[in-house]
Formats: structure tokens, C-alpha cells, sequence
């Protein structure tokens, strides 16, 4: 079994930032939050609710993955586990929407290049 990192209690909203950056999967989880967060329109335009979700969706994923990499590799595979992550995976997508959302911004941003 491996070692689980229980984020303290006031550190819940913010377990991936405190997570440390020079890991790979830090880093990776990092890279998915921004893209999912992106294709929402920004995070500066997401809701608590849907930051959370994101957060929520880009672990999923991330165990999903790990998950099919065990069945790849010919270990233990449990698929009722993974069947239920799976559809928990689905349920906040079409939550949080599957289409991309333009990003709002201003036309003195994109002039000046702020608008990433």
C-alpha cells in the first residue's frame, strides 16, 4: 500500500499548490489544472465550485491513468474501482462542460499581450 499524503485542514483548498513543483507528478497535475482551467474560459472566471471540480477531475484522470498503466503492466487491476472513477470522471465533466469557453479579455490586454 502505498503512502498518502493527507493535506492538512487548512491546506484542502490548496493541495496542489502546496505539492512540491519539482516532481513530475506535481508538475504534470500542475500542466492539467491550467489546460482544463484554460478551456473553461480561465480561471479567473471559474466559480469556487468549479475550481474545486477541476481539481477533483484532473486527479481523477490522473488515477485513472495510473490504474490502466497497472493493467498494462499486468498487476492487479481492479475494475470495479475503475469503472467507478471513471463515471465519477464523466459526471464532473459534463459538469463542468466538455465544449471550450472563449476567454474574456479586454482590448487593452490583448494589445499588450496580457492576454494568455
Amino acid at each position: 500500500m502505498q503512502k498518502q499524503y493527507i493535506p492538512q485542514k487548512d491546506n484542502i483548498a490548496n493541495w496542489l499548490r502546496d505539492l512540491d513543483g519539482r516532481t513530475a507528478v506535481a508538475q504534470e497535475l500542475r500542466q492539467r489544472q491550467t489546460s482544463l482551467s484554460d478551456d473553461l474560459g480561465g480561471v479567473e472566471s471559474l466559480s469556487y465550485q468549479q475550481r474545486a471540480l477541476v481539481d477533483r477531475a484532473i486527479f481523477l484522470e490522473f488515477h485513472l491513468q495510473q490504474q490502466e498503466l497497472r493493467l498494462a503492466k499486468g498487476a492487479d487491476f481492479d475494475t470495479g474501482q475503475w469503472v467507478q472513477a471513471a463515471n465519477s470522471l464523466s459526471g464532473i465533466y459534463s459538469k463542468l462542460g466538455l465544449q471550450r469557453k472563449a476567454k474574456d479579455v479586454s482590448l487593452s490586454q490583448y494589445v499588450s499581450g496580457d492576454a494568455k
